[in-house]
């Protein structure tokens, strides 16, 4: 099994219970991993292109896996379509289109208010306090495609009653893309109920010994 990088969520950080139950659970079954802060003790100015950085040097050019949730699983995908020594993704509930997403969510006025002041102010959960957040991760974010076409074999998991990223995206996303099985689950954007279903299914996936699509 290749080593794996867990990409935690937006907002969140490598002590969040979901990277740590994955990260116990894959070092049990022998596997090595690790899970870099993707924005770097630097939230305020988080851009997709730095957490692309981040986990570049984490990975150090090696051969690696990839586990990644939310905006993680975005990241995770986008690094694959980038690097074809990435093995295997994970995708849980990945924010697809993210920036697209975040600006149609929010609506034109506050997409202006947020660049002219400079910020907008959301709630870390890593840091359990509100945190200041750059428009620089909106503008460099509308960079990247919406859907990175990557070939290595990917396994999603997703929630039917996910209300921050739908479901639909990473329908949108495994049916044009033969390599990747997604597993629609009776849950929602967290996945915390489904936990303990998902976790021999991806130790399985990562170290081989199940395929990822019928």
């Amino acid at each position: 099994m290749n080593r794996i990088l867990y990409l935690h969520g937006f907002a969140s950080s490598p002590a969040s219970s979901k990277a740590q139950f994955f990260a116990e659970r894959l070092r049990t079954a022998g596997a090595q991993i690790d899970i870099p802060d993707l924005a770097a003790g630097d939230f305020e100015n988080l851009t997709i292109s730095r957490q692309l950085r981040v986990i570049e040097q984490a990975a150090a050019g090696d051969p690696v896996a990839l586990v990644g949730s939310s905006m993680g699983g975005y990241l995770a995908a986008l690094y694959a379509a980038r690097h074809p020594e990435v093995s295997r993704v994970v995708l849980l509930a990945p924010a697809f289109g993210f920036a697209r997403r975040w600006a149609e969510h929010m609506g034109t006025a506050a997409v202006e208010a947020w660049r002219a002041t400079g910020f907008v102010e959301v709630f870390h959960y890593g840091e359990n306090r509100i945190c200041r957040l750059s428009p620089a991760l909106l503008d460099d974010g509308l960079g990247y495609e919406d859907y990175p076409d990557f070939n290595q074999p990917a396994l999603i998991f997703h929630g039917a009653q996910d209300d921050i990223v739908p479901a639909r995206y990473s329908a949108e996303f495994a049916a044009t893309h033969a390599n990747a099985h997604l597993e629609i689950l009776d849950s929602g954007h967290q996945l915390l109920n489904v936990l303990e279903h998902m976790a021999p299914i991806v130790c399985g996936f990562l170290a081989g010994t199940e395929a990822t699509a019928a």
